[in-house]
């Protein structure tokens, strides 16, 4: 499955209502399994963004599906980068001739 990774921060609502947060985890990690995807990895992180999740899903069209669900509850803002293991970076990377 690909693999994602998405940057996270809180809103407002978010950090208003931070005591909710792991609840809030629990519920996303079941939504992706739901959807045939799995959450991998969780880390709250300083700097510029709040949190970085490693996710694996099925499709593009499925992870978007679930970063925007996630997203639509208020408490967080997502940036989802689709990530290339290191073997399809070197087919990538051979493929150009």
């Amino acid at each position: 499955m690909p693999t994602y990774i998405i940057l996270a921060n809180f809103t407002q609502q978010g950090i208003e209502r931070i005591k909710e947060s792991p609840n809030r985890l629990e519920a996303a990690k079941k939504a992706f399994k739901a959807m045939r995807a799995e959450l991998k990895d969780f880390y709250l992180v300083m700097g510029r963004y709040d949190m970085v999740v490693i996710a694996e899903g099925p499709d593009d069209e499925t992870v978007a599906k679930l970063a925007l669900s996630i997203g639509a509850q208020g408490n967080i803002r997502t940036e989802t980068l689709r990530a290339f293991e290191e073997g399809e970076y070197r087919k990538i990377i051979a493929a150009l001739g």
